[in-house]
């Protein structure tokens, strides 16, 4: 098992973003990075670098401080660009960008008069939990196979907590209501 990747606290992390040492780079996706950001952050989701870290062009002697919601994902990023081997000193910031706020910094929120989108990870929830019920129920009725369906569905939703990769929320991101407007 690979060691945790080092993280930074946020009064660290602004430190050197402000004194120019560090590059803050967030793997959420866009529509999360669009309604919520820290005013320092690139926006580069976490699929967007399987492709290969090597391809970001980072100032030489920088840090790199990774960022997500909570550490999650931006953890995964770690791992990527720790295996990219390319001299960057990769950071986690602690907490993700909830921890930014708690520690009481400034972020950037969307100035768009909709109503708050629900995040992708929160719809993941909503429809698999609904299937789940939904199959339960059916496997209720006498029916054996509702039973087995739940059963697919919980493991999936367990293999997407534990490895990071979930085939419904890449399908949800490309959905009309989570695109992200271009202006």
């Amino acid at each position: 098992m690979s060691a945790s990747p080092e993280r930074v606290s946020p009064a660290q992390a602004i430190l050197w973003l402000e004194a120019g040492e560090a590059v803050l780079i967030d793997v959420r996706e866009p529509a999360e990075f669009a309604a919520e950001h820290i005013p320092y952050a690139l926006s580069l989701p976490l699929g967007s670098l399987s492709g290969g870290f090597e391809k970001i062009k980072i100032p030489a002697g920088r840090k790199v401080i990774f960022q997500c919601l909570s550490g999650m994902r931006a953890g995964q990023a770690c791992a990527m660009a720790g295996q990219a081997k390319n001299g960057c000193a990769v950071y986690n910031l602690e907490g993700g960008i909830t921890g930014w706020k708690r520690a009481g910094h400034a972020v950037m929120a969307s100035q768009d008069t909709a109503p708050a989108r629900l995040s992708i990870f929160r719809q993941v929830q909503i429809i698999v939990g609904l299937l789940v019920l939904a199959c339960v129920s059916i496997g209720l009725t006498g029916q054996p196979w509702g039973f087995v369906l739940a059963g697919i569905f919980g493991g999936a939703l367990a293999f997407a907590g534990l490895s990071g990769w979930c085939g419904l929320a890449l399908l949800l991101a490309k959905a009309p209501w989570n695109r992200v407007a271009r202006t």
